[in-house]
């Protein structure tokens, strides 16, 4: 788990525990990661149903 976060977010667990700002910042990072993995999946569904040609902005 040490490893993965390191390389991650560039912190190990210990400091990203002790320090409140470090943690804000991975946590939006995350998020970041969490919304643009939805918007991606959201224009492959569409795409899937719709066709390659159909853009999202005309739904």
């Amino acid at each position: 788990m040490e490893k993965a976060m390191f390389q991650a977010h560039g912190i190990g667990y210990a400091l990203y525990a002790q320090k409140l700002e470090q943690r804000m910042m991975v946590e939006q990072e995350r998020e970041q990661d969490y919304l643009q993995g939805r918007r991606i999946s959201e224009e492959m569904r569409a795409n899937l149903f719709w066709g390659a040609n159909f853009d999202l902005r005309y739904r």
